[in-house]
C-alpha cells in the first residue's frame, strides 16, 4: 500500500519527537520532575498528531502528570481540574468567542459573498489580474466579518475558483489567491486567535485588535501587489476579462432610457426628466436613480461640514491670568496676546518697604538698624524676561499662533485640507466617469459591500475607539449579522438552527481547550518543566533578535502538524514568561505569532487551507498545484514578518496612539 506524502511527513515528525524525547531522557544523569514535564509535552504533541482530540489529550496528560507531581495525591489532582474548569468559565474575555462565531456563521449564510465577489470583480475589471485581486479583497472583507478560515476558503473555492479557471487563470495563481486570502481571518480583527492569545497571555484584546489592523492591511496590500505584478509580467497566467465578462446588464426601466451603458448617467437622468420623449419611464424610477447618484456627494458634504466644525471649534477652557511677579504697574496694565500673563494688582505683590521682609544689603551680613531687610540695589530695575524664565526662543511668537483667549474658532489644520482634497478629487472622478454601467456596479456595491463595511466599522470601531468592550461589540455584531440575514431574506429556521449548532460546537471546543490548557500548564509548572525550559534558553545567552528568531522558527515548524489553537494554548504559556527576560512586548509578540501562524497555514505538506480548497475544487486541480500556488504567498508572509519586526510601529503605533 502506497502511503501519501503528508502521512510520511506526519509519521517522520512523530518519530523525530519520540527519538528526541528518548535521547533527552537517556542523556541526563538523573531524571527529575522537569524532565517528566518535557516528556509530557512530547507525548501531547505525538498524541495530537495521531488524531486524539486535543482538549481531552491535554486534560488526560495533565491529570496523569499532575498526579505524579503531587506524589499520587488524587484529591489535589481533582481539585486542580475543578479550579481550571471554573477559571475558564469565569473568563469574561471568552464570552466574545461564541458571539463573533455566531456573527460569522450568520453572515456566511446570508449569501453576501456571492454578490460581493461579483460586484468587486466588475468594479476592478480594468486592473491586471482583476479576478484574483477581487478574490483577495473579498476574502479580506469576508474574513473581517467572519474570521473563520475554513468557511472563507471553502466558499471562495466554490465561487471564485471556477470563475478564474473559466477566464484562463493559472491554477496555482488562482489556488494561491484563495488560500492566502482565506487565511487573512487569522490576523484581521475580529480574529478569534487574538481573543484566545489575549486570554492566554494576559494582553488586552482591544489593543491586540488595534495592533493587528495595519499589519492585516499591509499583508493584503502585498498580496494584491504580487498578483498585479504577475498579471503584468505573465499575462497568460491572469488574462484580462473579455468584453462579455465585463458586460453589465441594465434594468428594464433604464433600458427604456438608453441601451448604451457607456453614456453619462447623471446628465442623461437629468435630461430624461424634461420633455415627453421618456414619458413611458416612471418619474419614481428616475428620482430613485438620481437619489443613488447624488448619495456619494451628499455624504461627502455631510462629512465635510461635520468634520470642519469639529476641527475648527475651540472648546471653552478656564483662563488663568498669571502675570509676572515684580513687574511695575505700567507692564501689568499692558495687553497680552495670550499665554502667561501678569497677575492683577490685587494678586501677588512685592511686600511693603516697612515692617516686612526685604533682601539684605550687598555688604557683610549685619543686623539692620531699623529691623528691616532691604532689597539689593537694582533688584526692581530689571523686569524678568521670557528668556530669564526659561522660555525657549520663539515661544512668544508661537503663542501668537494659538487662538486668543475667548476665541471660539480656529483655522482648520493642514492635514484636514489634504485629506478632503484627496477625497474631493475621488468624488469628482466618480461623477466625471459615472456611466450607466458604473452606476449599476455602484448599486451592486451598495447592496453587498457597504452593509458589510457598516457592520465591520460598527464592531471594530466601537472596540478600537473604546466605546465598547470586545464582548459588547461582539454582541452588537451578532445582532448585526442577524439583521443582515433577515434583510436579505436568508434568516430561516434551518439557517438559525445550523448557525446556533455550529457556534455551540466551536465555542465548546475553545472552552474545553482552555480547560485542558489550564490543567496542562499547571502540571508543566508543578513538574518544573517551565523552569527547566527557561534555564536552558537563558543559558544560551541569546540577544532579543536571536530569541525572536528562535521562537518564531519553533512556532513556524509547529504550525505544520498542529492547529493554531493547539499552539496558542500549549506553547504560548511556555514562551510568555520568557518575554520579560528579553524585553519583548507581549502585544508585539502576539502580532508576530498571528502572522507566523498564518504562514504555517500555507506551509506544505500539512497546510489546512490547501485541504479545505481541495475538498471543493474540480478533480483536475491537484494538491501539488495548490501547494505550488501557496509558496509565493508564504514568502510574502515571511516578508511581512520581517517588515513588522524592522518597523514595529506598523503594529504598535495605533495602540500607543489610542491607549497610551
Amino acid at each position: 500500500m502506497k502511503i501519501r506524502k503528508e502521512l510520511w511527513f506526519g509519521l517522520t515528525f512523530m518519530a523525530l519527537v519520540i527519538v528526541g524525547a528518548a535521547v533527552l531522557l537517556l542523556s541526563v544523569e538523573k531524571i527529575t520532575n522537569g524532565h517528566l514535564g518535557l516528556l509530557m509535552l512530547c507525548l501531547v504533541v505525538t498524541a495530537i498528531m495521531l488524531g486524539f482530540p486535543t482538549a481531552f489529550t491535554l486534560m488526560g496528560m495533565g491529570m496523569i502528570f499532575t498526579w505524579l507531581a503531587y506524589n499520587e495525591d488524587t484529591t489535589k489532582t481533582l481539585d486542580l481540574m475543578v479550579q481550571a474548569a471554573y477559571k475558564t468559565m469565569a473568563n469574561d474575555v471568552l464570552i466574545a468567542v461564541p458571539l463573533f462565531v455566531f456573527m460569522g456563521y450568520l453572515v456566511e449564510r446570508a449569501n453576501l459573498i456571492e454578490k460581493l465577489f461579483k460586484s468587486l470583480h466588475l468594479a476592478m475589471a480594468r486592473i491586471p489580474g482583476s479576478l484574483a485581486v477581487a478574490t483577495l479583497v473579498t476574502c479580506a472583507i469576508f474574513a473581517t466579518a467572519t474570521g473563520i478560515v475554513g468557511a472563507v476558503v471553502t466558499l471562495m473555492g466554490l465561487l471564485a475558483l471556477p470563475a478564474m479557471l473559466r477566464a484562463g487563470y493559472s491554477v496555482p495563481l488562482a489556488a494561491g489567491s484563495i488560500t492566502a486570502g482565506g487565511c487573512l481571518g487569522i490576523l484581521i480583527p475580529p480574529s478569534v486567535l487574538l481573543i484566545v492569545y489575549g486570554a492566554t497571555a494576559g494582553v488586552s484584546v482591544v489593543q491586540l485588535y488595534a495592533g493587528a489592523f495595519f499589519p492585516g492591511l499591509m499583508l493584503t496590500g502585498l498580496y494584491i501587489i504580487y498578483v498585479i505584478l504577475v498579471a503584468k509580467i505573465k499575462p497568460q497566467w491572469a488574462p484580462p476579462l473579455s468584453a462579455a465578462d465585463r458586460m453589465v446588464e441594465l434594468p428594464p426601466l433604464t433600458q427604456r432610457l438608453t441601451t448604451d451603458t457607456s453614456r453619462h448617467a447623471l446628465t442623461h437622468l437629468v435630461g430624461a426628466m424634461k420633455g415627453k420623449r421618456n414619458s413611458d419611464v416612471p418619474m419614481g424610477h428616475l428620482m430613485r436613480q438620481l437619489g443613488i447618484v447624488v448619495l456619494p456627494g451628499l455624504l461627502f458634504l455631510l462629512v465635510l461640514v461635520t468634520s470642519y466644525r469639529a476641527v475648527t471649534t475651540v472648546e471653552a477652557e478656564a483662563v488663568y491670568d498669571i502675570q509676572q511677579i515684580g513687574a511695575n504697574s505700567s507692564e501689568r496694565s499692558g495687553t497680552d496676546t495670550g499665554g502667561l500673563q501678569e497677575p492683577p494688582s490685587q494678586g501677588l505683590q512685592e511686600p511693603p518697604a516697612e515692617g516686612g521682609l526685604q533682601e539684605p544689603p550687598s555688604g557683610d551680613v549685619k543686623e539692620p538698624p531699623s529691623g528691616d531687610v532691604q532689597e539689593p540695589p537694582g533688584a526692581t530695575a530689571t523686569p524678568a524676561t521670557p528668556a530669564a524664565l526659561g522660555e525657549p526662543p520663539g515661544a512668544s511668537a508661537a503663542r501668537t499662533d494659538t487662538p486668543p483667549a475667548g476665541a471660539t474658532t480656529r483655522d482648520a489644520p493642514t492635514w484636514w485640507w489634504v485629506c478632503f482634497a484627496i477625497i474631493g478629487a475621488l468624488v469628482a472622478l466618480f461623477y466625471l466617469f459615472l456611466s450607466f454601467a458604473r452606476l449599476e456596479i455602484f448599486k451592486m456595491l451598495l447592496s453587498s459591500f457597504f452593509p458589510l463595511m457598516i457592520l465591520i466599522i460598527a464592531v471594530l470601531g466601537s472596540i478600537v475607539m473604546g466605546l465598547a468592550t470586545p464582548t459588547e461589540a461582539a454582541a452588537m455584531g451578532a445582532l448585526g449579522g442577524f439583521l443582515l440575514a433577515a434583510a436579505y431574506k436568508r434568516l430561516t429556521l434551518s439557517v438559525l438552527q445550523e448557525s446556533v449548532f455550529l457556534t455551540a460546537k466551536t465555542s465548546a471546543m475553545v472552552c474545553w481547550l482552555f480547560v485542558g490548557s489550564a490543567i496542562f500548564s499547571a502540571a508543566f509548572a508543578l513538574l518544573g518543566g517551565q523552569e527547566l525550559v527557561e534555564t536552558w534558553v537563558l543559558s544560551m545567552n541569546l540577544s532579543k533578535t536571536q530569541f525572536l528568531v528562535m521562537s518564531q522558527a519553533i512556532i513556524f515548524i509547529l504550525g505544520w502538524p498542529l492547529e493554531w489553537t493547539e499552539i496558542i494554548v500549549i506553547f504560548m504559556p511556555i514562551f510568555i514568561p520568557l518575554l520579560d527576560n528579553f524585553g519583548v512586548d507581549p502585544l508585539f509578540f502576539g502580532l508576530l505569532v498571528a502572522l507566523n501562524l498564518q504562514t504555517a497555514f500555507l506551509s506544505p505538506p500539512v497546510a489546512m487551507a490547501a485541504f479545505y480548497l481541495k475538498g471543493v475544487a474540480p478533480k483536475h486541480v491537484t494538491l501539488n498545484q495548490i501547494f505550488l500556488g501557496m509558496l509565493p504567498f508564504m514568502g510574502i508572509q515571511i516578508l511581512a514578518i520581517i517588515l513588522l519586526y524592522q518597523f514595529p510601529a506598523i503594529g504598535l503605533w495605533l495602540p500607543q496612539l489610542l491607549y497610551k
